[in-house]
């Protein structure tokens, strides 16, 4: 593996359901790019001469060509995943960005003891959960009674699907990050116990009693509006 800082960079117009329409990769140590991913309108299919495991294999030996493979297979599962640590263009650019980063920095200890994409995602998870940390060490601007005035008036019934993920984005965003977490993870992405331990680095026995916590907390603030989730 070639043992150099590389720089993602996502340019070109951005797909709010979670895609880039162009992926950059460069290693500035090398001097150059190492290769370019450009989505069109059609969903870019992998070289069917390479299975993900050969990939992986010659991306561990530093082949660029393989690993440009690999994000082609994953880009769209990782930027959709980002999409749940924010809502912000720039900020998910920068996120998918820093998990392919670390992906690649860390494909010596990949074992193949589960599926790539899992690996993958714990990787993505650990990025965004760091983010949200970083993120309450700053001045956190709270919502105000008025936004959450705005939010009780709606009427269920007139509520998208779209801005009911925006409300529950907004209230997760209240709440400290290791609770946002093991919410977003058993309820958004739909993990079980078992897949939230190994996302997080959790016992099981934590991970149930940091979900209930999370829910109390969770419930109480969604009693300032007019709207219900089912968690």
């Amino acid at each position: 593996m070639v043992n150099n800082v590389i720089r993602l960079l996502i340019q070109n117009q951005y797909d709010p359901k979670g895609s880039a329409s162009s992926l950059l990769i460069q290693s500035p140590l090398a001097g150059g790019l190492l290769f370019s991913l450009k989505n069109q309108d059609k969903k870019v299919v992998p070289h069917v001469g390479f299975s993900e495991q050969d990939d992986v294999q010659r991306s561990q030996n530093g082949d660029a060509e393989a690993f440009r493979r690999l994000v082609q297979r994953h880009q769209e599962h990782v930027s959709k995943l980002m999409w749940r640590f924010t809502r912000d263009k720039n900020s998910h650019q920068e996120l998918v960005q820093e998990s392919f980063v670390e992906a690649y920095l860390s494909l010596h200890s990949y074992k193949a003891q589960a599926p790539f994409e899992h690996w993958l995602s714990r990787i993505a998870t650990r990025v965004g959960y760091r983010y949200w940390k970083q993120l309450k060490r700053h001045p956190h601007v709270s919502l105000q009674d008025s936004d959450w005035k705005q939010i009780a008036e709606k009427e269920p019934e007139s509520v998208s699907p779209e801005d009911a993920a925006q409300i529950l984005h907004q209230c997760l965003s209240e709440l400290p990050p290791r609770d946002r977490l093991v919410l977003t993870l058993r309820y958004l992405e739909q993990c079980d116990v078992e897949e939230t331990a190994r996302r997080t680095g959790w016992g099981l026995s934590l991970v149930k009693v940091q979900t209930y916590r999370a829910k109390q907390k969770l419930k109480k603030l969604l009693e300032k509006t007019n709207i219900e989730f089912e968690i």
